[in-house]
């Protein structure tokens, strides 16, 4: 069984001037230690990034300032990148074969936005039999109209556990 650490979409557009993603320090600094421990272990390193293509001035277009990863968690040369126009890291790109192509069978999911492309990967993973890790408290969402970004949260957790295995990034090993 190979683990990769999968980090969706945590891009500098998530960060607005006036909202950040609920805990969103908390977060970053969780995803960062996830990525240490996966190099310690030689583990892979895959990033999803948005790419808005489909409207002009999407936060996540290619030249906008919200486009690049957050340096708290940018990749570094050697680590994966897959670029995606939908929610799911798996709509119309080669993570599949990427994942395949390296043995990879054990998702560890983090990122942004827990009710949409965290959601999709996790749907998309559990579609093609992928073992899958939702790391509780590395994923994150702002509030969405009447729902509050922590009970966001705190759903996606419960309803990951149909797919997925789901555990604080302390417990996490690769």
């Amino acid at each position: 069984m190979s683990k990769a650490l999968v980090i969706i979409d945590v891009q500098k557009g998530m960060w607005t001037p006036t909202a950040a993603p609920h805990d969103d320090i908390g977060v970053l600094a969780r995803i960062a230690a996830l990525i240490r421990k996966a190099r310690a272990a030689n583990a892979p390193i895959m990033y999803v990034q948005h790419h808005g293509k489909d409207e002009p001035n999407h936060p996540f277009k290619p030249g906008l300032p919200g486009y690049p990863f957050h340096e708290a968690i940018a990749p570094a040369p050697g680590d994966d990148v897959t670029v995606k126009t939908k929610s799911s890291a798996f709509h119309h790109t080669d993570f599949d074969t990427k994942l395949k192509a390296r043995g990879i069978d054990h998702l560890v999911i983090t990122g942004m936005q827990s009710e949409f492309c965290v959601n999709s990967a996790i749907r998309g993973a559990y579609e093609r039999d992928y073992r899958i890790t939702l790391v509780s408290d590395a994923h994150s969402t702002g509030d969405l109209g009447p729902a509050k970004a922590e009970h966001i949260i705190a759903l996606q957790n419960a309803i990951s556990r149909n797919f997925a295995d789901v555990r604080p990034a302390a417990e996490v090993t690769f």
